[in-house]
């Protein structure tokens, strides 16, 4: 082999113990920091460039480092909810008085509450923690009486099977997995009428009156088959199901335990 022929050694390959890797971490130290240092593609047309062309290019240069990240646990791994009676109670909530949004990296659940009913918005709070094992922001409107329970994680509205957006005029069904089971329809019913029921005594007139009111034509329709399914006779107006017998208002309060919260 000539003489002046050689190869390159490159220090970063070299053991650590080697004096030349230390020389050499050591002039690191000494470089300047790389030209796109704190910039992003929102702040410079370099890397907005070099954003594009990778997508572009399909080039994925942190696949191996997300896929590592994933099993030291650095970054999270979404997996289905686990369906019990805490995430059918939820649910029941979320349709009531919740709402789901689509942001640019990930989604908010947000569910609102009455500060009227302090046991029902702390039992939410843990039920929300509960499902998610993440505890939710709680956060009391200035000049308002509610109180906005949220919480952000990726794929919510897919994993709880629930639109995001204004749901007034969608198509809204309890999954299967709940009709196919009593306590956990049972749950879930009674999520949405401590979100959107009340119930009321005129006791000059003898009236009774538990209510679920919503705008939703679709998800009245699910409160009064699941109703029916139980045995009551529910009476149906435009925007609410009511029950108006007095043996059966009491019936179904003790069924779904209404207004009780185990947790607080």
């Amino acid at each position: 082999m000539p003489n002046n022929v050689y190869f390159k050694v490159l220090p970063n390959l070299l053991p650590k113990t080697d004096p030349r890797y230390k020389k050499w971490l050591i002039s690191l130290k000494k470089r300047p920091p790389p030209w796109n240092t704190g910039l992003t593609k929102s702040t410079d047309k370099r890397v907005k460039k070099i954003s594009a062309t990778f997508k572009r290019r399909s080039i994925d240069n942190f696949a191996e480092w997300r896929k590592k990240a994933r099993i030291e646990g650095i970054i999270p791994t979404y997996l289905p909810l686990k369906k019990d009676e805490n995430l059918a109670f939820l649910l029941g909530l979320i349709l009531g008085d919740g709402n789901i949004q689509k942001m640019s990296r990930t989604e908010c659940l947000r569910i609102v509450l009455g500060t009227d009913k302090p046991k029902l918005w702390r039992y939410a709070a843990k039920i929300v923690e509960s499902v998610f094992d993440k505890a939710p922001n709680i956060y009391k409107r200035p000049g308002k009486n509610c109180v906005n329970i949220t919480i952000y994680q990726r794929y919510l509205s897919k994993r709880l099977e629930i639109p995001s957006g204004a749901r007034r005029d969608k198509p809204i069904k309890l999954p299967k997995w709940i009709w196919n089971n009593k306590t956990y329809l049972k749950q879930a019913i009674k999520g949405l009428f401590e979100a959107e029921g009340s119930f009321s005594i005129h006791k000059k007139t003898y009236t009774y009156n538990l209510s679920f009111s919503n705008v939703n034509v679709s998800l009245l329709d699910e409160v009064q088959g699941a109703l029916t399914w139980f045995g009551f006779h529910p009476e149906r107006r435009s925007d609410a199901v009511r029950l108006r017998k007095k043996i059966e208002t009491f019936k179904f309060i003790n069924l779904i335990r209404f207004r009780k919260y185990p947790l607080v």
